[in-house]
């Protein structure tokens, strides 16, 4: 099974919170998720192809049986996330699909309409995340993720 994404099965869920390290406590403690690792993210204005400028993420990630879970803390400047705190609060932001070739699976979409909100590629061109504009129907965003070959950095069970 396929889709336009390039595959059928969602990666990540990513959640937009309000304070990463207080959501890691809560989670592990009442509902038993984790170990995590957590990442500051920072993408330089010359790294964002849509979206406005330079913007850092504090972010954490832990394995769901398969399944990843991301938090995302708004640090400086003005990503997406921003917006949907500030309209609709902490919560359920995205679900993400795996890609091997960011920059042509967005020229592909794009060619169909399927417009991105944000998206950025690191300098090294390894990695990157492109947010589509899928929310208007349904509420969710999806995010496509070229996840880097060369970082040692890697979600914890995964």
């Amino acid at each position: 099974m396929s889709s336009k994404f390039g595959t059928a099965k969602v990666s990540q869920i990513g959640v937009v919170v309000k304070d990463r390290d207080k959501t890691i406590e809560y989670f592990s403690k009442v509902l038993g998720i984790g170990p995590w690792s957590t990442l500051d993210s920072t993408y330089e204005k010359d790294e964002v192809m849509t979206g406005q400028g330079r913007f850092t993420l504090k972010v954490a990630f832990a394995d769901l049986g398969g399944l990843e879970i991301e938090l995302i803390e708004v640090g400086e400047g003005h990503p997406i996330h921003a917006d949907f705190l500030k309209a609709h609060g902490e919560g359920l932001h995205h679900v993400a699909y795996d890609v091997t070739d960011l920059k042509q699976r967005v020229a592909d979409l794009e060619k169909q309409g399927v417009k991105p909100l944000q998206y950025a590629i690191k300098k090294d061109g390894d990695r990157g995340h492109a947010y589509l504009a899928t929310d208007k129907v349904g509420g969710v965003v999806v995010e496509l993720v070229q996840r880097s070959t060369k970082s040692a950095f890697r979600t914890p069970g995964r």
